[in-house]
């Protein structure tokens, strides 16, 4: 037996010379007991037992042992939203190639998806929802998510992709509702003399333009919108928590947030506690957590990078970030 310096274990047994990778870039797998080993490898060293004498030989290396556990970690921080004038935004485009890259590491026990979110665009949040479970099924991985300050409406859907949830104790868990809105700059726009024009080829075309007066059969309208998206949300959570549930839907789904501790005697999340802790207690002290980051950029970013030509296009959408959090205190 050799040990070279180019990182591999070369291993000669009679006139047979094998090569096997370190321990970093095989995957994990099952040694048989020595005296099995021992009795096997008393036949003819031939192709179809090159697997046993590597095995065998493996086994008693004094310096190796079995690989340390290892989880992935995919940091999922910010309002969801499509790519819009402020730059970029937590939506599937973002995020899914740093999911992919998640759940190609073959010998990881689970992926954790770490969320810290607002909420924001139903559609997005779904969609990601949607992807880390058909990653899962395709790579048979099991997934926890780990609400980190806030999982609240979409983060909570997004949470929901989780087979299990954990949150830290301080956590803001639940916001299962649905909300929209706007401003209304018509009375501005009048004090600086500006007449807006518009023109359409629809009665409805226009409606909800902040710039004119509200009116009140596109509001009905848009809250039956609101009301339909609500009912699809409800749906997720009874199809992803089922009997974990613990109380009535006029609670669990008014819109209403509590702190970790209160959503897990609600039934909304598994555990709560610190994620390392949480995590070494399923699978060992020895566990090492691979983190991978979906690279996005902060608020303080998105309004100074902006691609708009002026700033104050995309200042509706930091206000409206800066309320999103503002609701859950942070």
């Amino acid at each position: 037996m050799s040990i070279r310096a180019c990182g591999m274990v070369h291993l000669r047994c009679k006139n047979a010379h094998f090569a096997y990778p370190p321990l970093e870039r095989r995957n994990a797998v099952a040694y048989m007991p020595r005296n099995t080993v021992a009795a096997k490898t008393k036949n003819n060293i031939g192709a179809d037992n090159e697997e046993i004498i590597l095995k065998s030989l493996w086994y008693k290396l004094p310096f190796t042992g079995a690989p340390k556990p290892m989880v992935v970690q995919v940091s999922l921080h910010g309002m969801i939203a499509t790519e819009n004038r402020t730059g970029r935004a937590l939506n599937l485009e973002t995020v899914e190639k740093a999911l992919i890259r998640a759940f190609d590491v073959s010998d990881a026990k689970a992926v954790v998806i770490s969320v810290n979110s607002p909420g924001g665009s139903p559609a997005q949040s779904r969609m990601i929802h949607d992807r880390i479970r058909e990653l899962s099924a395709e790579k048979k991985t099991p997934v926890f998510s780990y609400i980190e300050d806030v999982g609240a409406s979409g983060g909570y859907m997004i949470s929901l992709a989780g087979d299990e949830i954990f949150a830290d104790p301080y956590a803001i868990v639940g916001s299962i509702g649905v909300i929209g809105g706007g401003f209304g700059f018509q009375e501005a726009i009048k004090k600086l003399g500006i007449e807006r024009r518009i023109y359409t080829s629809g009665e409805n075309k226009s409606q909800l333009d902040p710039f004119t007066p509200e009116d009140e059969r596109n509001v009905e309208r848009f809250k039956g919108i609101l009301s339909k998206t609500h009912d699809l949300f409800k749906d997720m959570v009874r199809d992803r928590r089922g009997g974990r549930l613990k109380t009535d839907d006029e609670t669990l789904f008014n819109g209403d947030f509590w702190v970790a501790g209160d959503a897990l005697d609600l039934g909304l999340i598994d555990q709560v506690g610190d994620l390392r802790a949480l995590l070494k207690a399923r699978f060992g002290d020895e566990l090492e957590i691979k983190k991978i980051s979906t690279d996005k950029k902060g608020l303080f970013s998105k309004l100074f990078a902006s691609r708009s030509s002026s700033i104050l296009n995309g200042l509706p959408e930091i206000l409206s970030e800066i309320s999103a959090w503002g609701r859950y205190g942070r």
